[in-house]
């Protein structure tokens, strides 16, 4: 099927981190680092993972430094090259010129209008959405999340989203599908359940941070009204474009990490550390006996 291909990808980094204070106080909570790498670096990569350019911050006040993080550091890099340092730790914090783009949400809204703020830039393309927080890692030696969805979208093309299978007692807190035909990771989504009670959940199929979106879903956006907390919902406006253009779910065949939460933040840190070459061992060393 022929689909216009994903260049594009939105990345709400608005947010205030209140749950992180007083460490997002001054740095955002997107450039906390989950072990060396700030989580906005984890996202960024697994979007050129997916062949995306175009990067396209969604911030706030206080947020220039995601911005400043994929520029060149000019003074460091002088120092470093003086002292014989090696420069290419650095080459994922690299971008080019007008690849990196940030538009301002002015008033905390909600996800979708978060989303609708990137509108004059994302024109009449498809688009991907990264949600930071969830900090999604590939099984070792496969591919990312959002590669696994563009490898789907090209089959299929329309609308997809990420999902995760949890066990049925864990749905209440999580948007579920209302799913269709089954073709391997692929599931075809009938509707859009925020939350439901254990008993009336669709599926334990959870809707993750990824999604791949046309860009009809701006127009919907601009007419919508204030759904669940009074703000603006991204998961009303796709749920509205189901039934008018294809919609998917792709099954991530990884691990997911909830790093909007302290416990899953630990987690994560935890998970990537043990599973470096460089480190593994020692981190295992250092857990073992703090358990003891």
């Amino acid at each position: 099927m022929s689909s216009k291909p994903i260049r594009k990808a939105v990345f709400p980094v608005a947010g205030l981190g209140t749950r992180f204070l007083p460490a997002t106080k001054v740095v955002p909570k997107e450039l906390l680092p989950v072990v060396d790498r700030p989580l906005i670096q984890y996202a960024v990569d697994e979007a050129r993972e997916a062949g995306i350019e175009q990067m396209i911050f969604v911030t706030g006040r206080g947020k220039t430094g995601i911005v400043e993080h994929f520029d060149i550091a000019f003074e460091l890099e002088k120092t470093m090259s003086e002292r014989g340092k090696d420069l290419s730790v650095l080459d994922p914090t690299r971008a080019t010129p007008g690849d990196v783009i940030a538009v301002r949400q002015q008033v905390p809204l909600g996800l979708g209008h978060a989303i609708w703020c990137a509108r004059a830039i994302v024109g009449d393309e498809p688009f991907a959405i990264f949600l930071p927080d969830e900090l999604m890692v590939a099984k070792d030696g496969g591919t990312g999340c959002m590669k696994q969805m563009v490898e789907a979208y090209e089959q299929v093309g329309g609308n997809l989203i990420s999902v995760l299978e949890v066990p049925m007692e864990q749905v209440s807190s999580y948007g579920v599908i209302d799913p269709g035909a089954v073709n391997g990771a692929l599931t075809e989504v009938k509707g859009l359940v925020e939350k439901p009670p254990v008993a009336e959940a669709p599926s334990n199929k959870i809707v993750s941070g990824r999604y791949i979106l046309q860009p009809e879903v701006m127009r919907v956006l601009e007419n919508q009204g204030k759904g669940a907390g009074g703000e603006i919902q991204l998961t009303d406006a796709m749920a509205k474009m189901i039934g008018t253009q294809a919609f998917h779910a792709v099954t991530f065949d990884g691990a997911r990490y909830d790093c909007g939460s302290k416990v899953g933040f630990v987690e994560a840190t935890l998970a990537i550390a043990l599973s470096r070459p460089d480190m593994g061992a020692d981190v295992r060393a250092i857990a073992l006996d703090l358990l003891k």
